[in-house]
């Protein structure tokens, strides 16, 4: 196994709690794992090594909530948000259109491009959702081309009832045959728990969805409280869902709900800005006790931005997060809501995904917003 020395870190932002910040540092790479952290001066020798001239070094970017498998375009949508139209999830029929029209080669291109543009920007994580195919067979299909990119995929087919389906049925179709034919195909089960939406699932429904994919086991994140106040986060923590996305409108009953349990709150800074809604506060939750998450929710409709810089800078602006903890969300926190321990944190035995920044520090990421500063380690030339 090759060892590799990776030094001239003038900022290492570890997020392990016994030193979570630890300047002029270096890491031992063992393949793809972290074989040594800790001052420079100390490094042991390896059988390589590289430079990296006073950057700074973060985990790298978990991107928990995703949905990269689509095709086609909703940029009209989306100006007409800007001058005040309303979002209600229905435009999602445009995409489901689009992408059933698509060939396999198609939709593999697109995610591919979408997946580098991410690795990019220091996401070393992604997970992808299906949810626009909406029949068993392109439900499938793209829960296949999604897992040739992570192992973290999530079945979706509870996006919306697509027009040409009734509800009843479709619900049925979700938590029996669909499931049963993508089931071998994910990792997780979603729901858009959003009663204000004519096109998404009440809590029942939802209920009924999830305790289905469980049997069939799958582990269980939704989509909830986006839209306005309802029933999805109260349903996630019953239901001990890993991770509850959006939460944007928030009661002190959901807050305290989620205080008391495992649940994570995923915040979607993108959206907000993409949709005009109001910003759920960070603050907030992290002073209840909730731990939170940041992702991008990069998809066609309501966040067509695959950028976790942008959602850290979003976070520390709109959300009330400091920048250490809007980084510490969208790495450390990201990895909780996949339920994973062996990412999120640069420590002995974890996985070997570092982010490099061209700055001394990790607060740029909020500090110079909009600047691509952030680089996965194996794109980022030496000193």
């Amino acid at each position: 196994m090759t060892t590799t020395l990776v030094t001239g870190i003038a900022e290492l932002l570890t997020n392990d709690p016994e030193r979570e910040i630890v300047e002029d540092a270096a890491v031992v790479l063992a393949g793809d794992t972290i074989g040594w952290v800790g001052p420079a001066a100390q490094a042991p020798a390896a059988d390589e090594a590289i430079d990296l001239g006073g950057r700074a070094v973060i985990p790298g970017f978990v991107d928990s909530h995703s949905h990269l498998v689509f095709a086609g375009d909703r940029s009209a949508e989306f100006a007409a948000r800007m001058t005040g139209e309303p979002y209600d999830g229905g435009g999602i029929a445009t995409t489901v259109a689009a992408t059933r029209a698509a060939s396999d080669d198609e939709l593999r291109a697109l995610v591919a491009h979408r997946v580098e543009e991410m690795h990019h920007q220091g996401t070393t994580t992604v997970e992808i959702k299906s949810g626009y195919g909406l029949t068993i067979d392109d439900e499938v299909r793209a829960l296949k081309i999604a897992r040739e990119f992570t192992t973290e995929t999530t079945y979706l087919g509870a996006h919306v009832v697509p027009s040409d389906a009734t509800r009843e049925a479709y619900v049925d179709l979700v938590a029996g045959p669909m499931l049963r034919a993508c089931a071998p195909h994910a990792r997780w089960i979603d729901v858009f728990c959003e009663p204000h939406s004519p096109h998404a699932f009440d809590a029942d429904e939802t209920r009924h969805i999830v305790a289905a994919g469980r049997a069939a086991g799958l582990r269980i994140r939704l989509h909830g409280n986006q839209i306005g106040h309802g029933p999805g986060v109260q349903v996630a923590v019953e239901v001990g869902a890993a991770s509850v996305d959006h939460c944007t409108y928030l009661s002190d009953d959901d807050i305290a709900a989620l205080a008391g349990s495992d649940t994570v709150a995923t915040l979607l800074p993108g959206v907000e800005f993409s949709t005009r809604s109001p910003y759920p506060s960070g603050r907030r939750l992290l002073d209840a006790g909730v731990s939170i998450a940041l992702a991008s929710d990069c998809n066609p409709g309501t966040c067509y931005s695959s950028s976790m810089p942008l959602m850290i800078a979003l976070a520390v602006r709109e959300m009330g997060l400091t920048p250490l903890e809007a980084v510490r969300a969208a790495t450390l926190g990201s990895a909780r809501a996949l339920r994973r321990e062996d990412i999120g944190v640069i420590a002995v035995g974890k996985r070997a995904d570092l982010t490099v920044l061209d700055a001394p520090s990790y607060r740029h990421l909020a500090y110079r917003p909009g600047v691509p500063i952030a680089r996965s380690l194996d794109e980022v030339s030496p000193s």
